[in-house]
């Protein structure tokens, strides 16, 4: 299977090394950060630094001022950690060292957009904002993602991309110092805690029929077992229905645009994968999608193992399936099984893999990346 991972400008950047090093792992392509939320990033083999603070959510290449002139939400430069096009220039040496580029573009997570724009982020049935979480059913949010797609995602030297949060954001992953694991929020509660009162939703529940208090009002009442920690999130009642539908044909239609705008913006061949999860509901990340339709509109998507399977089962014959497996053993990954692993991605349907993360994981890890590699090869 064709094999690609994960990275950062900063793995590569300044690193005359790097792209060689990427190169002898056996990989086929590096999926480079272009635009990218906050993080503290671990580069453990870099020249000139070993930790790398990117203090807010930018772009990683010099914003087209044209495009974001006069307009009151547009992304946000990159500070020291990823000065000027530091895309272009990993891109290009990734390439000279015979690695194909694909961008990485986070749309829908962007913390410092709600700490300047509060308004423009999700608000949860209690009243409580997620500056983090940008509302995709707000008009001005989905007019920035959808021009920032177009423009992060076609960058000189990449030969597609890939769309993370492209659909609602939530509750989960997370926030500096996240300290709400207090709780046990299973796959329903964050549903719950997800779901959004902002104006735009509140009219939108509103259309589907539901009232937007009545349904707030429940949300709050099936959530409170669970902070006495007695017993799961229950029911909703008939306004579950009208909300459900509301939220996935606000996260289709963003899909859509989004899809749409790169489309427009590159050159023929150019191939657009989503990071996606089959069921419509969840949040995050892996945006929830309808599958059929989300493989019909892009080339693909990129899933965790155990989701590959509600993809699958609606694949075209070129369609993208591509697995993502963490091979950072730091991080819960394993990459010394990752030889099983693939194979077992490639038994429910996966066509390509994705490995997180090239630049977060150390030699060790890396190692035992090569060797796998060279097995499925063989």
């Amino acid at each position: 299977m064709r094999a690609g991972a994960f990275a950062y400008p900063w793995d590569v950047d300044g690193d005359p090394a790097a792209p060689g090093l990427l190169a002898g792992l056996g990989l086929a392509q590096v999926t480079l950060a272009a635009a990218y939320h906050s993080t503290r990033a671990l580069t453990p083999r870099h020249p000139a630094h070993r930790i790398v603070t990117a203090a807010h959510a930018a772009v990683l290449y010099p914003p087209d001022p044209d495009r974001w002139a006069g307009r009151r939400l547009r992304p946000y430069p990159a500070g020291e950690w990823a000065p000027g096009d530091a895309f272009g220039r990993a891109a290009e040496a990734l390439g000279g060292a015979g690695l194909e580029v694909h961008s990485w573009v986070v749309l829908a997570h962007n913390s410092r957009l709600g700490a300047d724009h509060p308004e423009t982020s999700v608000v949860n049935a209690y009243g409580d904002r997620y500056p983090w979480a940008p509302c995709v059913a707000r008009p001005e949010v989905r007019a920035l993602l959808v021009d920032l797609a177009a423009e992060a995602a076609v960058r000189p030297g990449a030969a597609g991309t890939e769309l993370e949060s492209c659909g609602w954001y939530g509750l989960a992953h997370l926030h500096a110092h996240d300290k709400t694991g207090g709780a046990a929020l299973g796959e329903r509660e964050q549903y719950l805690m997800s779901l959004c009162f902002c104006p735009s939703c509140r009219e939108g529940y509103g259309e589907g029929g539901a009232d937007p208090d009545e349904l707030a009002a429940a949300v709050r009442g099936a959530l409170e077992p669970v902070w006495a920690a007695s017993a799961p999130a229950g029911g909703l009642g008939v306004p579950e229905g009208p909300a459900l539908a509301w939220r996935a044909r606000t996260a289709r239609a963003f899909q859509e645009a989004a899809v749409t705008a790169v489309r427009a913006a590159a050159p023929p061949g150019f191939r657009v994968l989503l990071h996606a999860d089959p069921d419509a509901y969840r949040c995050g990340a892996d945006a929830g999608t309808d599958p059929e339709y989300v493989l019909g509109l892009a080339d693909g998507v990129v899933a965790r193992p155990h989701r590959l399977a509600g993809f699958a089962a609606h694949a075209r014959a070129d369609s993208v399936i591509a697995a993502n497996l963490n091979v950072v053993s730091g991080m819960g990954g394993a990459p010394d099984r990752l030889a099983d692993e693939a194979e077992r991605a490639r038994a429910v349907g996966a066509t390509e893999l994705r490995l997180y993360h090239a630049g977060l994981a150390p030699d060790e890890d890396l190692a035992a990346v090569r060797t796998a590699l060279a097995g499925l090869a063989g």
